[in-house]
């Protein structure tokens, strides 16, 4: 009897193996192959452009710039920022997803206990006496389901959903490092827009002086109503000037409040940076070969394309037959009269097999839609990786760019305060006139300008490049932790 039994199944489980084989893969693959940081040519650009060796960044790396403020304000950044808090909850929910997934690859089993009470219908299925009596129907039992996973379609999903929750977790740091970054980035703007006032009340002071000493000279008749007008025009659109940039720095502390998650009067306590650019920017020998394991976003981006391995692989096992065991054990009687005695029991066991024949191509349009997919996450990575090196080779060219701009601006700006200054000594002497003065003054306001707008660029180059190399990111070692 049992052999009987047991070749029933095998029959069965052999039938529905080959009925599951009228739905083929035939003709389905993906198309794209993922790149490596070998395959993209950047040797030239870099050697070009690469200045004095130096380590990766430290995950600290806004520490570097000597810059107390700058260093407490990233870090209450990194404590208090909703961005960050979402990113973070972003990561438990993928790791939540991985841990639901998990549980489909153990038994099941519940329990159930119901009491039912109901009129039996007088021509129903109950015989009689019983039928058109009313009663009460006693339950109670555990059952068992266990999907076998024979073609392992829920390890891969599983394992696709692990995929994903790493993905999320070097999010998160992605997250982390572009807060930073745009904290850094705005704190230098708010450092300019102080350079640029420094500039603009220098200017407001020197053009009050001047503005006295022409008072004086027409009222000796030295000079006309004209050069007085000249010299008093020049006060108010200094002060408006002051004004602009006065708004630019309460522009850049606003900024720099809703970037670490507070409201503006958190900016209104930021002093005036102290920030500076104490070592020369580096670039790490082993640009671009470690790159791959050093950027948050295409560390990323590989796990999303492992993930999407992974989701060809469930879409192919969803071509064979479903195995699951199935089982109950329990009591049921009709009234309470004897139900806890072995009469009441009830038992179940055995395989449930379940299979796919005639679907109207959907297993093949999904099996499609995943090979798609893959091909997706494959280029983004591939371009991903081909915009990390020209990310990398863009900063240094604006950084060997703005050293020659260094060296020539201070030339200009040497020659231009010497030129103002032998104007003003001519006009105040009285041998020169105020065009002289004015025709002096433009360049050297240029090239004052000039002085802060390299300073700052110094600054936001440097820390692109940090952007650019991860920012201290190392690919986690150890798997992320799965919620249970």
């Amino acid at each position: 009897m049992k052999k009987t039994h047991f070749g029933l199944v095998a029959a069965a489980l052999l039938s529905a193996f080959l009925l599951a084989a009228c739905a083929s893969t035939d003709g389905l693959s993906t198309q794209s192959s993922l790149n490596t940081a070998s395959d993209y040519a950047a040797q030239k650009a870099l050697s070009r452009v690469t200045p004095a060796s130096a380590p990766w960044p430290r995950e600290d790396w806004w520490t570097t710039y000597n810059d107390p403020q700058l260093n407490a304000l990233i870090e209450e950044a990194l404590v208090e920022s909703p961005t960050l808090r979402a990113a973070q909850a972003r990561t438990r929910k993928a790791l939540a997803f991985a841990a639901t997934t998990e549980a489909t690859l153990y038994p099941q089993v519940n329990g159930d206990f119901a009491i039912n009470r109901q009129r039996l219908p007088d021509h129903g299925l109950t015989p009689p006496p019983f039928n058109g009596l009313w009663g009460t129907l006693y339950q109670l039992q555990a059952t068992l389901d266990w999907e076998l996973d024979v073609w392992g379609k829920n390890r891969a999903a599983y394992e696709d959903a692990l995929d994903k929750a790493r993905a999320a977790e070097v999010d998160a740091y992605a997250a982390r490092l572009a807060l930073s970054v745009a904290i850094a980035q705005a704190y230098v703007q708010l450092d300019h827009a102080y350079l640029q006032l420094d500039v603009a009340q220098a200017t407001l002071k020197e053009r009050e002086q001047i503005y006295a000493l022409t008072r004086e000279r027409n009222a000796a008749g030295i000079d006309s109503r004209l050069e007085l007008k000249q010299a008093e025009a020049a006060l108010p659109a200094t002060r408006e000037q002051i004004e602009q940039l006065q708004e630019a720095i309460g522009l850049a502390r606003n900024m720099l409040a809703a970037l670490l998650g507070a409201g503006p009067d958190r900016g209104l306590s930021i002093a005036r940076p102290v920030a500076e650019l104490l070592r020369p920017v580096g670039l790490p020998s082993a640009v671009p070969a470690e790159l791959v394991g050093r950027r948050p976003d295409i560390v990323a981006q590989r796990w999303r394309v492992e993930a999407a391995q992974k989701e060809i692989a469930g879409a192919k096992a969803a071509f064979y037959p479903d195995v699951n065991l199935v089982g109950l054990i329990g009591l049921q009687s009709f009234g309470p009269a004897g139900f806890l005695s072995a009469a009441s029991r009830m038992i179940g066991f055995g395989p449930a097999v379940s299979l796919p024949i005639f679907e109207g191509g959907r297993l093949r349009g999904n099996l499609a839609g995943s090979n798609a997919d893959y091909d997706l996450a494959v280029e983004q990575y591939n371009q991903l990786l081909a915009d990390a090196l020209r990310d990398i080779v863009d900063q240094l060219t604006s950084l060997a760019s703005v050293d020659a701009q260094h060296r020539e601006q201070a030339q200009a700006l040497a020659d231009a305060q010497e030129a103002y200054d032998l104007a003003l000594l001519r006009y105040r002497e009285g041998v020169g006139n105020y065009l002289q003065v004015l025709s002096a003054e433009s360049p050297l306001l240029v090239q004052q300008g000039l002085e802060a707008d390299l300073r700052a660029r110094d600054l936001e180059i440097s820390i692109s490049l940090v952007r650019a190399l991860g920012g201290g990111f190392v690919t986690p070692v150890a798997p992320v932790a799965i919620a249970r």
